[in-house]
């Protein structure tokens, strides 16, 4: 029987949703179930042909006699056709690594390839794009972080025939070693990194390891198409703060920008009283008095007497108080007296209502005194 290398792939299958063009999980070298076809039909044909001899031959016992050697020779090579491969059918991916007396004599295929058993061996190599899924690797970040990573290999063996032999003289099973390379490069790379670099570098990580596995796998026969980081497991405490820190910061933001707009809003108040003038000043204020006067309030405390009002209102006029003071001075007081006169009114009377109320209070406590006492003399 041929013996092979025993490279182990990864089972048999057709390629993988989102793999190349191509890909699949089948094994890299190892005998095919096609290339035994044509030799067991030959096999059924020769074992037909030897049972019709044997059949004639006890017909006629001269005939066994005589043909004894060839019949023998016969069953002999129904032996070996059972035995050994001798004829190979080559698919357009797959080569075969024939060997004589232990070395390697050419490649054969696609198509039939006619061995010499059992002088000739072979190995049967894939050139489809194979799959390698890397098991998710624990790595600890720069920043103390244990983070879980999954990646995956996308490689195929060039279709030159020092390709396809070196594939498999080279190394005992290109798809495992390719494997354990590059989980030693996630390893590696992720230990010199920050939770925050490995995540915002995947693709540079990618490249990284694609690079240096390529020139490892040049000397295999093996072309690395792509290596790529598909997850990063983040533990949940970390995600959680990671989230509980963008809130902060979207937060500090809010505060920033509301603190901002009050800024501009008093600076623009800032800028408009600048420019108001003394007549526009004296207007609002007495406004806000009589805006004080509309209210439930029974008690009202005026920020200045009525006289100094008058006169820093009658100095705020300027030039109009200045051209004409006597005149303007007895004028503004009777006119701040009439315009102030039912505020004042209003005022006084408010009060007075609050004091009644105030006083009927009083005696009521008084009274009721009156009579505890009245009471505890009887007693």
């Amino acid at each position: 029987m041929a013996e092979t290398h025993g490279h182990s792939g990864y089972g048999g299958g057709h390629g993988s949703h989102g793999a190349p063009a191509g890909a699949g999980h089948g094994h890299g070298h190892g005998h095919k179930e096609g290339t035994r076809k044509p030799k067991e039909a030959v096999f059924v044909g020769v074992l037909l042909l030897l049972a019709l001899v044997l059949f004639l031959a006890l017909g006629n016992q001269n005939f066994l006699a005589q043909n004894l050697v060839p019949l023998v020779f016969a069953a002999f090579a129904v032996f070996m056709l059972w035995r050994f491969d001798f004829l190979l059918t080559l698919s357009d991916y797959e080569r075969a690594v024939i060997s004589r007396f232990g070395r390697v004599n050419r490649v054969g295929g696609p198509g039939w390839c006619l061995l010499l058993p059992p002088i000739e061996t072979y190995e049967t190599v894939e050139l489809r794009t194979q799959i390698v899924d890397i098991p998710k690797q624990d790595v600890v970040t720069k920043d103390g972080i244990e983070v879980k990573i999954d990646a995956v290999i996308y490689l195929r063996v060039r279709d030159e025939p020092r390709s396809v032999i070196n594939s498999v003289v080279k190394v005992e099973d290109y798809k495992r070693a390719a494997e354990l390379y590059v989980v030693s490069e996630i390893r590696d790379v992720g230990g010199t990194l920050t939770m925050r670099e490995l995540i915002s570098n995947v693709d540079e990580l990618n490249s990284r390891i694609q690079a240096t596995l390529e020139k490892v796998a040049h000397g295999w026969g093996v072309e690395i198409q792509s290596v790529e980081i598909r997850d990063i497991d983040i533990p949940k405490a970390v995600l959680d703060a990671m989230h509980e820190e963008k809130a902060a910061v979207q937060k500090k933001l809010a505060r920033m920008e509301e603190a901002e707009a009050h800024k501009a809003e008093i600076d623009a108040v800032k800028e408009a009283a600048e420019h108001l003038s003394d007549k526009a000043i004296s207007y609002y204020y007495i406004k806000a008095l009589e805006k004080m006067s509309e209210g439930k309030s029974t008690k009202i405390v005026f920020p200045m007497e009525i006289s100094k009002l008058a006169a820093q209102i009658s100095g705020k006029l300027g030039a109009s108080v200045a051209a004409q003071p006597e005149a303007a001075s007895a004028q503004s007081d009777e006119q701040l007296v009439a315009r102030y006169a039912p505020l004042l009114a209003a005022a006084l009377k408010k009060e007075a209502s609050r004091r009644g109320r105030n006083g009927k209070k009083g005696k009521g406590k008084g009274n009721g005194k009156k009579k505890a006492k009245k009471k505890a003399g009887k007693q």
